[in-house]
């Protein structure tokens, strides 16, 4: 079996537990960053110096073999070259979602079934036996919502050791085994962006691109420098001195690339009711018609029971109840509800919603 080692508490204590559980561990750490020289930054960055040292000593102490896999152009294409595109395309992208997608599950998994090895274990947590994959013991760590592009295929060879278990239990854990990084703080915004600076990132890639920022009734109450910087359901930062007649904030209603026009509005047009969404992935199989299940868009939050509509290259998604801040470029997932925990069904990646 084959360890993905972040360097993390959760992937090392994953790692410990596949050995515990007899598994013959090769640990490897992925390399996906081209600047790797520079330092962590507390719990920003990855793929450091750092974090390749701290998972060589996990490898150390678990007596496991340890390996660095050079993933990093394929990571410049397939996840940050997508998000900087689906940015400048007016979407609102989850990296996390295309790298299990294209990296972790893919590019990593194929290989390793390729060198022999018959599965990959990483310290997401989400709970999966018998190829049904669920939502984790731990609801505020719950992961399952970025492995929802997961297909069955895949599925079949990972392991996620940690999703039965609540993140203090599993420090306590790697404190137990002697792990320096149980204590370790938590990755937190998106990896490669270590200064936390969304808009500098992509402005620095695509450019200045001035457009108008107007009201729902069409007029003019400033100008911005790109769509790259706003995301719908966005209420700080948006650039607008002037206050809303009722002197309540605005919010980020719309994004148009092509005209370069950011429209702006009260929290209550956020509400959606439909969602269209394409390219859906199903990790237990395709449903063979309509279905009932409790959505999410968003890596946490935003769920509500609806009903789902096969439709060519997509679906259509009716919400019981309303969604705010739903917008293109994300992943809606598909879950059936389970007093064992909600099983993921699939995802499909949003388009439009009203």
């Amino acid at each position: 079996m084959l360890a993905a080692l972040s360097g993390g508490v959760d992937s090392s204590v994953a790692a410990a537990r596949a050995v515990a559980a007899g598994h013959e561990v090769t640990g490897v750490h992925l390399a996906l960053s081209r600047t790797r020289d520079a330092l962590r930054s507390g719990s920003r960055g990855c793929c450091s110096r750092e974090d390749a040292a701290d998972a060589a000593r996990v490898a150390d102490v678990l007596g496991i073999p340890y390996y660095v896999w050079d993933l990093s152009e394929e990571f410049a294409e397939d996840v940050v070259a997508d998000f900087v595109a689906s940015y400048a395309a007016g979407q609102t992208p989850n990296p996390c979602l295309r790298c299990n997608e294209k990296i972790k599950f893919a590019a990593v998994l194929d290989r390793a079934l390729a060198l022999g090895f018959d599965a990959v274990c990483t310290g997401h947590y989400a709970q999966l036996a018998g190829g049904v994959l669920r939502r984790a013991v731990d609801a505020g760590k719950d992961q399952s919502y970025v492995l929802s592009v997961l297909r069955p295929d895949q599925l079949a060879h990972a392991l996620f050791p940690v999703g039965d278990t609540v993140k203090s239990s599993i420090r306590d854990e790697a404190a137990a085994l002697g792990l320096r990084v149980a204590a370790k703080p938590d990755s937190h915004d998106i990896c490669f962006i270590p200064d936390g600076d969304t808009r500098g990132f992509l402005t620095a890639r695509l450019g200045a691109q001035p457009g108008p920022i107007v009201d729902v009734s069409g007029e003019e109450l400033g100008r911005h420098e790109g769509v790259h910087g706003f995301t719908i359901g966005q209420r700080k930062g948006i650039g607008v001195d002037r206050p809303a007649a009722d002197g309540r904030p605005r919010y980020v209603l719309g994004i148009e690339p092509v005209s370069g026009t950011v429209t702006v509005g009260p929290r209550a047009a956020l509400s959606v009711r439909t969602i269209s969404a394409r390219r859906p992935i199903w990790c237990s199989g395709a449903p063979d018609g309509p279905f009932a299940a409790t959505v999410q868009v968003r890596a946490h939050g935003g769920t509500a029971p609806a009903e789902i509509v096969l439709v060519e290259d997509g679906v259509t998604v009716t919400l019981a109840e309303p969604l705010e801040g739903v917008a293109p470029g994300q992943a809606v997932a598909f879950y059936r509800p389970d007093p064992s925990g909600d099983v993921v069904l699939g995802s499909a990646t949003i388009t439009a919603a009203s």
